[in-house]
């Protein structure tokens, strides 16, 4: 787990998750709330299993459903604010976190789909 603690895009995604948690402290609307932080959580949760999985199709997809879950975080950010649950500077500014995890995990999930065509064996092609 120690090279996971040491994985830019997993600190950055858990520092998301608890400035939601902090965000969201007083919001007295109780299901609005369990779902956004259902979604921040799901990030670094998801990154993480993607990680300790052993093949690079099984990674690829839980990296795919941590970036659902920043655009699902996203969307409920705006809402959230729009609505009044959630001070607009902090949205904001958890918006702009939101994004940025959002391309660091698109880079991973793309290293990841170069590295398994590097390691797929070739194909003939037919003539």
């Amino acid at each position: 787990m120690e090279a996971l603690e040491n994985l830019e895009v997993w600190k950055k995604a858990c520092r998301l998750s608890i400035g939601l948690y902090e965000a969201t402290a007083n919001c007295r609307d109780f299901g609005f709330k369990d779902q956004i932080t259902r979604a921040a959580l799901s990030i670094p949760s998801n990154i993480a299993e993607g990680y300790e999985r052993e093949t690079t199709p099984s990674r690829i997809q839980f990296l795919k459903i941590a970036k659902g879950s920043c655009g699902e975080l996203w969307t409920q950010l705006i809402i959230g604010r729009r609505v009044g649950f959630i001070n607009p500077q902090l949205s904001i500014k958890l918006e702009q976190e939101a994004k940025e995890v959002s391309k660091m995990i698109w880079g991973l999930i793309c290293y990841y789909r170069k590295k398994k065509q590097e390691h797929s064996p070739l194909v003939p092609r037919d003539s």
